[in-house]
């Protein structure tokens, strides 16, 4: 049963970028062939959560009017965000505290209104954020019930007099962030035995067949709940703020669109995130049907 439910979100992302029409940045030589058709196209990252997100903030639009194009499953911020910059997507939804720590690693962690303050500061000309919501999704490290009572674990810097024994799994790009494997070293003093690079969605099967001991979990991931698994405290908010944030193209990106991206993040919340999670990951159902349902819940579909 385990296995089956931390295999689920493998071919459901297949699935998803199979929803999304065509290889994302090829149409008209990739130079933003949605922007000449006057369509608002929305990207994801490679992991459920994005896509789902894609598809309450692309079909919220769309209730108002507004032509959408998808382009799902791209892949990580080290490749999407190059696509925002020249135009190829219009609007992606992001994290702010990730956002900055990508535009500039060295920026203090705070607060949201701190945070967006500072990634506002350091967008380039042309790219801007919109209203955050409350909803938060955040990196962790988190651990098996097991593992947490064997080396008496409870925060992140609980590891390090241990981490050296253990392996750490995650996707490729957590052993370079500095909200990852670099700021674990550098904040809290940890340095694992091994790091493994893993797909998402492989993540809890490694973690419950012991292959790795800690993983980087996405805070808001329905499976915490389901195994059990423990998730390090964080109390130097290595992490920062990660509040659901949309990145848009400002030019590609008008007043009505804008009030619907801005209204679905006002009325999403952390713990309907996490349900909604839930119900894509663990129960299998399809993203856009989930989106659409909980859009005409709240009166914005």
């Amino acid at each position: 049963m385990h296995k089956k439910l931390a295999l689920i979100g493998l071919p459901l992302v297949l699935l998803l970028s199979a929803c999304g029409g065509s290889d994302p940045f090829e149409e008209d030589g990739g130079d933003g062939g949605g922007d000449e058709a006057g369509a608002v196209v929305i990207g994801s990252a490679d992991f459920p959560e994005s896509t789902l997100l894609a598809e309450l903030y692309g079909r919220a639009m769309a209730a108002e009017g507004v032509e959408v194009e998808y382009q799902l499953n791209i892949g990580s911020r080290e490749v999407y965000y190059s696509q925002i910059e020249s135009g190829n997507l219009s609007v992606f939804p992001e994290y702010n505290g990730a956002t900055l720590a990508y535009l500039d690693e060295e920026a203090p962690s705070g607060d949201a209104d701190e945070t967006n303050a500072l990634v506002e500061a350091a967008l380039p000309e042309g790219l801007e954020i919109l209203d955050s919501s409350s909803a938060e999704n955040k990196d962790s490290v988190s651990v098996t019930s097991e593992v947490a009572d064997e080396y008496d674990l409870t925060t992140l810097a609980d590891l390090a007099d241990v981490a050296d024994e253990l392996v750490l799994g995650g996707p490729p790009e957590f052993e370079t962030r500095h909200q990852g494997v670099v700021g674990l070293e550098a904040v809290y003093g940890v340095e694992f035995g091994e790091y493994r690079s893993l797909e998402v969605a492989l993540l809890t099967q490694a973690l419950l067949d012991d292959d790795i001991q800690a993983a980087n979990l996405f805070t808001t991931d329905p499976q915490i709940a389901v195994e059990d698994f423990v998730v390090l405290e964080d109390p130097e908010n290595l992490f920062g703020s990660q509040n659901i944030t949309p990145l848009i193209n400002s030019e590609q990106v008008d007043d009505t669109a804008r009030a619907a991206l801005n209204a679905v993040s006002a009325a999403l919340t952390t713990e309907e995130l996490t349900q909604l999670n839930e119900r894509v990951v663990v129960q299998n159902e399809n993203a856009a049907d989930v989106a659409q349902e909980w859009l005409e819940e709240k009166g914005l579909a």
